[in-house]
């Protein structure tokens, strides 16, 4: 059986990591801790800036940080209402039928993004996909700690990731396929027989019309 493996932000969802974590920080469990937490990390808006132009996986463990002081309880019972309000109404219409298409040829969907597992599962779930790959927070004694667990799903990890589940579920790369919107996310890519980029930006558009790569436009409306 073949897989197909799909980035999230950007590709499916015209959102991206920062949106579902805002929801969290504007949700606290009262109006004033949720202004609290807010300003904590607006003054702390510099250094994710700064590293999501260097660096994906120390952009997501800074941005995760976010996260630190809320229960596991709470983290997944706001999951429905943040993949609602944030993830369902930022998906291209054509990314389930894209998904679909897939499922329907008989091809496992794997979900890869550095999102957070509980809003993969859901989103997953919405489009019929089989499973995610997806970033996972460390909780100790019921509240999570700000910090992820390894392996950080972002960058080139991507690519290490995909090649595991391959791997471990018989699937063979090269008759395989990966989706994507970003450059960043050429190594994951590049592991797969067939390589596609949705809604691309500048430089991986060059670089699929240089390689021959399928480009897949999903409008938003």
């Amino acid at each position: 059986m073949a897989c197909s493996y799909f980035d999230v932000d950007g590709t499916l969802v015209s959102t991206n990591l920062v949106h579902p974590t805002l929801f969290y920080v504007m949700n606290q469990r009262s109006p004033m801790r949720s202004a609290l937490k807010l300003a904590k990390n607006l003054l702390r808006a510099p250094q994710l800036i700064i590293a999501e132009m260097q660096d994906r996986r120390l952009f997501n463990e800074l941005l995760f940080q976010a996260f630190e002081g809320m229960s596991h309880d709470r983290l997944h019972l706001l999951s429905d209402e943040a993949f609602d309000n944030v993830l369902k109404r930022a998906l291209y219409p054509a990314a389930k039928d894209l998904v679909s298409r897939s499922r329907a040829e008989g091809q496992e969907v794997i979900l890869v993004s550095g999102a957070l597992d509980f809003l993969m599962k859901r989103l997953c779930e919405y489009l019929g996909a089989t499973g995610y790959i997806a970033n996972r927070l460390e909780i100790k004694d019921g509240y999570a700690t700000g910090r992820l667990l390894r392996p950080v799903v972002a960058g080139p990890e991507k690519a290490r990731l995909i090649r595991e589940h391959a791997r471990d579920n018989d699937h063979d790369l090269a008759d395989c396929f990966a989706y994507s919107d970003s450059y960043s996310d050429v190594p994951m890519l590049s592991v797969v027989g067939h390589p596609a980029a949705v809604n691309p930006d500048t430089k991986l558009a060059r670089l699929a019309r240089t390689y021959g790569w399928p480009i897949i436009q999903l409008a938003k409306n």
